[in-house]
């Protein structure tokens, strides 16, 4: 056998063996990025269904935020009728919407016990009244009261217009939404 005969079986024994050495370790090296790969996959599989998931609740929570805004509003509107009803309970109870309870042929039969300041011209608006009920001297002197004659300040005056005048708008509101209901 010739000496180069010997090299090559030398050299075929070596890369055998370092075949042998190095294939599992490329078997093992091939499983670990595969392995990576499926890891890889099933991480973004994942975060995409979570994304979705999110993007579904945030739908649904977007959906019962405006159902709440729309109750709140709804409970709102309703607590504003409760107080609208009130009024007017308290105004017919006072006598300050008889008006509305009789007909513009029955006010001289109920002239004398109908509510408040039903003497009006009928013609004459709110503020027109009011204009005429608080157009007085500009003085602070003590003036007699009309009808029963006591003697009357600038300061009780002055609380007596303001009840004519909130007992005029309050019917005067009303009535505007009575209009805008009907």
């Amino acid at each position: 056998m010739s000496t180069g005969l010997i090299v090559a079986i030398i050299v075929a024994a070596i890369i055998i063996i370092a075949l042998l050495v190095m294939l599992p370790r490329m078997r093992a090296a091939g499983r670990r990025k595969q392995a990576e790969r499926e890891l890889h996959s099933r991480r973004r599989a994942v975060a995409t269904e979570q994304r979705e998931e999110a993007a579904q609740r945030e739908t649904r929570a977007e959906r019962a935020e405006q159902q709440a805004r729309i109750a709140q509003q709804e409970a709102e509107r309703e607590r504003a009728e409760a107080n609208l009803r009130k009024e007017r309970a308290t105004m017919h109870e006072r006598g300050m919407a008889d008006d509305e309870l009789m007909d513009d042929s029955e006010r001289d039969r109920f002239a004398g016990v109908s509510g408040p300041d039903r003497t009006a011209d009928a013609d004459e608006t709110a503020d027109d009244r009011t204009r005429s009920e608080t157009d007085r001297d500009e003085g602070t002197a003590p003036t007699m009261r009309e009808g029963d004659g006591s003697v009357s300040s600038d300061y009780e005056r002055g609380r007596e217009d303001e009840r004519r005048f909130e007992s005029s708008r309050l019917t005067d509101d009303v009535r505007e939404s009575e209009r805008e209901r009907h």
